[in-house]
């Protein structure tokens, strides 16, 4: 986990998938063609039945089909005749080693999972932080006030860090901000691991928080801008899993130390060493490719250089020798395609930017899910899945911890399932599937305060659909339609807008949930919730497109205008 990205392979093999393209097309970052050694020029353009062939569209790594190697990959051609007669009917895609693949993924994830990690160990840390034997502090003794600001400076930083980013996300660049976001959690997870008072607690509070929003909104961006396109939805749902391992990281952290004397500074400072792998991580790994070419288009340094730049990247990144003809080819068709773009526009833009055009609507669908994914209850059911419980017959507070982890581990199940799918199925069955099933887990809570009291294991069950179909809807799937569906010229700030959205609303609905359930009883607020989630079903199937197996510039020519 600690190696570098230029590091040579752990398992000394390369894979390569194939399948019967659809359709020709174009796809710049993501495609090349492949020439024939000894002809003068692409064997594709000797025919007119070959087409630019997409190198990262094939299904998920984790489908079942069988993987083969192409002989055209391993043996040269002696003319495009011999070319012609060994690839008539099926799509070249290039090997890829895995360790070119499985850094510019890690690194950036290690965030999401620093910020489920203290999700996870907060749980804890409350608890041993207010107890007078174990506090080791005399200002143990919080208010109720006190205590919501340790709980949830994280989250206001959170929300800080998502403002701050938003107009400078694009001169920031991808790799910077994430190399801020890796010094942040450092410094506040050691600040709140050794602070002296409550006051430097929640100024280490905040910071990490700030980490966490700069996290999530590089973390998507950078994995979503360099990896291959065929795996692109498998591997930033793999993200989301990242985040539920930190949250189970964070209870088995806390359930070692809950006993120890000062053990919520443990909780806190364990996320340290991790952050500094995830600083060492990304000080390896290459700018994105794409941001570079962003740059280059917008006037903001030299085009050859930053040119130039990309390539190098792309190369390092795809685990190819420097500089090689496939990334060059690679760089030059995505630079003529952001140069169309921004033809196209002829202002340089603004902070407004976001609400026009083809990035209103990806900011609509994007906002959108991440926005339905709070309003139908998920702050709320999940971090009240305590009380729930206890309401319907399990009232031993002694196992509340045993029984975050049975949920923690069935939150990992089915993200897994997503992981293994996404790339399978696409990202509108699992949507709908899911927030069908949501809405469905929501009517029987409230049909369980309502009238089926007397059945306890109707609340334990709708709560495990609940999260079932959540974790395999809008946990993954809106990250990852959020980090696809902006163009490329506002792609930073829409996500900046995206993740200031998801916190802001998770802070509204958190904080509403107890004066909503005493206001309307918990059978109404959930009957409340299970409308929601209606409502955002409706809106998935009207609004929500298909984006399996696209690239990201597909995404916008072809789907956003």
């Amino acid at each position: 986990m600690a190696c570098s990205a230029t590091t040579q392979p752990l398992l000394n093999f390369e894979l390569s998938h194939s399948h019967q393209p659809k359709r020709p097309y174009s796809l710049p970052l993501c495609s090349f063609i492949k020439k024939p050694r000894l002809s003068p020029k692409p064997f594709f353009s000797q025919s007119k039945d070959y087409t630019k062939i997409n190198i990262f569209s094939s299904p998920s790594l984790f489908s079942r089909q069988k993987l083969g190697s192409h002989v055209a990959a391993q043996s040269g051609y002696s003319s495009g005749e011999e070319a012609e007669s060994l690839l008539p009917d099926s799509a070249y895609q290039e090997p890829f080693s895995w360790s070119s693949v499985i850094f510019p993924f890690l690194f950036p994830a290690l965030g999401g999972l620093l910020f489920g990690y203290d999700i996870g160990a907060t749980s804890g840390a409350t608890i041993s932080l207010q107890s007078p034997e174990l506090s080791v502090t005399t200002w143990f003794n919080l208010s109720a006030i006190q205590l919501g600001l340790v709980v949830s400076g994280s989250l206001y930083g959170a929300l800080l860090g998502s403002l701050l980013v938003y107009p400078i996300a694009d001169s920031l660049g991808r790799r910077r901000e994430l190399l801020i976001a890796a010094l942040l959690y450092v410094l506040g997870g050691v600040l709140t691991a050794f602070a002296p008072g409550l006051s430097v607690l929640l100024v280490g509070r905040l910071l990490y928080g700030l980490g966490i929003g700069l996290a999530m909104h590089g973390a998507p961006l950078y994995i979503a801008e360099t990896c291959p396109s065929q795996i692109r939805g498998t591997l930033i749902s793999l993200k989301e899993l990242f985040i539920v391992l930190g949250i189970l990281l964070g209870y088995f952290v806390g359930s070692f130390q809950i006993n120890a004397v000062g053990g919520w500074r443990y909780m806190y400072g364990c996320s340290a060493p991790v952050a500094l792998l995830m600083g060492l991580g990304m000080w390896s790994l290459p700018p994105s490719p794409r941001w570079l070419i962003l740059r280059a288009v917008q006037g903001k340094g030299s085009l050859q250089e930053l040119k130039e730049k990309a390539i190098l990247a792309l190369s390092k990144l795809r685990g190819r020798a420097p500089g090689d003809a496939a990334s060059e080819k690679q760089i030059e068709d995505t630079l003529i395609s952001v140069k169309s773009a921004y033809m196209e526009q002829e202002s340089e833009g603004n902070i407004l930017e976001v609400f026009q055009g083809p990035s209103l609507k990806a900011f609509i669908i994007g906002g959108g899910l991440v926005l339905f994914q709070q309003i139908t209850g998920q702050p709320s059911v999940l971090y009240y899945a305590g009380p729930i419980l206890q309401s319907a017959g399990f009232s031993a507070a002694a196992d509340a911890t045993r029984l975050s982890v049975v949920v923690g581990l069935f939150k990992l199940l089915m993200t897994w399932i997503a992981v293994a799918k996404v790339d399978d199925l696409g990202r509108r069955p699992l949507l709908i599937g899911g927030v069908g099933g949501i809405a469905l887990s929501l009517f029987l809570l409230c049909a369980y305060y309502k009238f089926l009291g007397e059945f306890p294991y109707v609340a334990v069950a709708a709560l495990l659909l609940y999260v079932g179909c959540y974790q395999i809807s809008f946990g993954p799937i809106s990250w990852l339609m959020v980090s696809e569906i902006f163009p490329l010229r506002t792609r930073g700030k829409g996500i900046s807008l995206a993740v200031l959205t998801n916190f802001g609303s998770n802070a509204i609905v958190t904080f509403a949930f107890s004066p909503l359930k005493e206001l309307l009883g918990a059978e109404n607020l959930f009957l409340l919730f299970g409308g929601i989630a209606l409502i955002s079903l409706l809106f998935v199937a009207l609004y929500v497109p298909e984006t399996k197996g696209l690239s990201l510039e597909e995404i916008e020519s072809k789907i956003l205008k």
